[in-house]
Order: C-alpha cells, then sequence, then structure tokens
C-alpha cells in the first residue's frame, strides 16, 4: 500500500513538472514604445531624425521602419517584448497597464489586456 502511495504522488509530481505549472498574470506599467526608442531610453534622438512631433507618431514610425512594440518601464528602465504586436499598436505613445504573464526566458509579455493609465 505504501508503494503504490509513493509511486501515485510521484507520478503526479513528474506531470506536474513535465507540464508545468500555468503561468501567473501580472500587470506591468509604462509606456507603449518602439524596440529603438526603448534602447535609448526615450523618443528624443528619433523624433528630431523622423521629424515627428508626438510620442506616438514616432513610435509608429519607427515600427514601419522595422522596430518592434514593446513595453517600456522608464522608472526601471525595463523593455518588455510583447506577443501582441496588434493589439499593442492602438496604443503606440500612451502609458498603459499591462495585463499578462511573463515568459523570462523570451522576456516576452503575453498580453491578455492593455488599459491606458488615467
Amino acid at each position: 500500500m505504501t508503494n503504490k502511495l509513493l509511486s501515485t504522488f510521484c507520478l503526479i509530481g513528474a506531470a506536474t513538472m513535465l507540464y508545468g505549472v500555468p503561468p501567473q498574470t501580472h500587470r506591468y506599467s509604462g509606456e507603449i514604445m518602439d524596440s529603438a526608442c526603448a534602447a535609448q531610453g526615450s523618443h528624443a534622438a528619433m523624433m528630431k531624425q523622423e521629424g515627428t512631433t508626438s510620442h506616438k507618431d514616432c513610435t509608429l514610425a519607427c515600427v514601419k521602419a522595422g522596430s518592434q512594440l514593446v513595453l517600456y518601464n522608464a522608472a526601471n528602465k525595463r523593455t518588455y517584448m510583447l506577443d501582441d504586436q496588434t493589439k499593442a499598436t492602438e496604443y503606440a505613445g500612451d502609458k498603459v497597464t499591462v495585463t499578462g504573464s511573463y515568459d523570462a526566458a523570451g522576456k516576452t509579455i503575453h498580453v491578455s489586456k492593455i488599459s491606458r493609465k488615467s
């Protein structure tokens, strides 16, 4: 009986390790920015280069030139890749809260929701 019970617990433990635990959802704050400007920590240089006058226009111009949309947190200078570029486009240049799970290996947020900060 003890061996069967021990075997059952081992199987449950192995299944948990094999299939993993569902990722936890968190909230991340920052600005939806393009990866080029996020690497510089500012839109200033690119706005001058591109001749844009707003963060949104700068972000969209840089994305058109090949950058990816990211969430940039200026407070801790951290950049998060976003798996849903389409959803993020609507918020280009805006301060937002992104809700989703974080994949540390890919440094990517799997976006479930984006909302503008008020």
